[in-house]
């Protein structure tokens, strides 16, 4: 059946700007047209060492351009999506922010790390570039980090997250209008070092093109597009600068002497003036580094790819059997790289969700909590590359650390959880990590955790006696009818989920059954 066209509000919370696009979605196509744009300059790394804090000063400005987004998005009946990327990341007084966006606003703030939101980017970038076929080098310099990904279609082949941003470097080298000829060779060498990692990485690679996004490589792009004849009005997606036309830019900049003067450039957006300096040095750096000749602009960044990301988790995606795409390689990957059971962990993961399925009408969750709850029914027992005493918390401090791919810190923090309350105790308020989930999400724990302790039961054996679960409930008694897939005993693993039922009795206020 056709599912009707919807709107869909993402909100980019950066380090220099806040960004708003309302799309029109089509979730059978999964394409969007944008309906609004908006932007806000409001600094939030502004004024801190190295951006460990929030200013109040930078958070309420933040909540200013919330509200006034929330009230356009409202306006036109749009579910919206916020992202939080390096400022908010790196702050020690991150949830006291995200707690105050919700209060104040009704926004419930994601949190990206670096290489998610490299990822996110790279499917804006893929909806705006025709590179699917081609292998690709993306590039998105941000006011407090430095994005890569080298991808080929959507393979990901190289991504990594640099603590270099046009306002972060400004803050360190250009502040109060500091001189630049004493502080640029300095600067240009600190970058330089920073980028080594990316150097060392992108060695063995070769790609067809480079792409750079986001504000700081676009404005750099219109002023040489403005100094080749240009209107400023033109668009840039798709629009090409060489090497030599970039440093000719850079100088350009560098020789202004005051921000004032700067602002007068043909092109340049006046208030970018005061951080396009330490934007320069780094796009400069890269280029001389990775022995660029030239990059091409996408006008699409992390805005449209959180728009994409979210059609694809909520809207297009029926359900399956297995996690979908990135988010599948990247929880294998991490599964294998710390020698789980793999008969183990997809037998309690199959088992999981065939309850989970069955029980709609006790958990009401969707599509993305199934996904959180395969994630979590794969990992559950990392922790035991470890150590086995206390491994459950070994598996959530690997999870909540690792690198997966299509996750946000707030997905991972709710998947590193439900993975820990497999065993041992129930989940409570003094426990670390599952004290930083709001109520919304220490329910979605509680639901999840308390399926996937009775397929871990289900197991007891490791040997995969249970071939199908099948749950019928009648009055305040839910029965779960066990088949085998082998001809000896089904005793343990019935006496392993008797053990584990508690919590699911507890969280759905509904008695427990296993039979035969």
């Amino acid at each position: 059946m056709k599912i009707e066209k919807r709107n869909l509000a993402a909100i980019d919370i950066g380090t220099n700007s806040i960004h708003l696009i309302v799309a029109e979605i089509d979730p059978d196509t999964g394409r969007f047209r944008t309906l609004v744009r908006q932007k806000d300059l409001v600094r939030l790394g502004l004024g801190s060492t190295d951006m460990k804090y929030l200013s109040e000063s930078a958070m309420d400005r933040a909540l200013l351009s919330l509200r006034r987004f929330k009230k356009i998005a409202d306006s036109l009946n749009a579910q919206v999506r916020a992202i939080a990327t390096s400022a908010v990341r790196e702050a020690l007084n991150k949830d006291e922010f995200v707690r105050r966006v919700r209060t104040e606003t009704g926004i419930r703030v994601e949190i990206a790390s670096g290489v998610e939101e490299a990822r996110l980017i790279h499917l804006g970038v893929l909806q705006a570039l025709p590179v699917f076929k081609k292998r690709h080098l993306m590039i998105d310099i941000g006011g407090g980090s430095t994005e890569f990904l080298l991808g080929q279609e959507r393979k990901v082949l190289f991504n990594n997250s640099l603590k270099l941003g046009a306002v972060r470097l400004t803050e360190k080298y250009f502040k109060n209008g500091k001189e630049l000829s004493d502080t640029i060779a300095e600067c240009r060498h600190y970058v330089r070092g920073i980028l080594s990692p990316v150097e060392r990485g992108l060695h063995e690679y070769r790609f067809d093109i480079a792409i750079g996004s986001s504000g700081t490589i676009t404005n750099l792009a219109q002023l040489i597009s403005v100094s080749k004849g240009n209107s400023p009005d033109m668009p840039l997606n798709g629009f090409t600068f060489s090497r030599k036309e970039l440093a000719i830019a850079v100088d350009t900049i560098v020789s202004c002497a005051t921000n004032e003067e700067r602002s007068r450039i043909p092109g340049l957006d006046p208030a970018r003036a005061d951080i396009i300096v330490a934007g320069a040095v780094i796009l400069d750096e890269i280029f001389d580094v990775l022995d660029l000749k030239s990059m091409t602009i996408s006008d699409f960044a992390l805005r449209e790819g959180i728009i994409l990301d979210t059609i694809e988790k909520f809207y297009r995606k029926k359900k399956l059997d297995h996690l979908h795409d990135i988010r599948y390689s990247s929880v294998l990957h991490i599964a294998e790289n710390f020698q789980y059971e793999k008969n183990h962990a997809q037998q309690v993961a199959r088992l999981a969700l065939q309850i989970y399925d069955q029980t709609e009408t006790l958990h009401h969750l969707g599509i993305n909590e199934r996904v959180y709850l395969e994630a979590a029914a794969l990992l559950h027992e990392v922790g035991l590359f470890i150590s086995h005493t206390q491994h459950h918390r070994h598996s959530y401090y690997l999870i909540r650390n690792a690198e997966l791919l299509g996750f946000t810190e707030n997905e991972k923090e709710i998947v590193a959880n439900v993975a820990r309350y497999h065993r041992k105790s129930h989940p409570k308020i003094k426990h670390e990590g599952y004290n930083k989930l709001d109520a919304e999400e220490q329910a979605i724990v509680h639901k999840l955790a308390s399926i996937l302790r009775i397929a871990d039961g289900l197991d007891r054996t490791h040997s995969g006696v249970i071939k199908e679960v099948r749950c019928r409930r009648f009055k305040d008694v839910l029965t779960f009818t066990l088949l085998k897939n082998k001809l000896t005993g089904d005793d343990l693993e019935i006496w392993g989920a008797e053990r584990k039922k508690e919590l699911f009795e507890e969280t759905y206020n509904t008695r427990v059954k296993f039979k035969n």
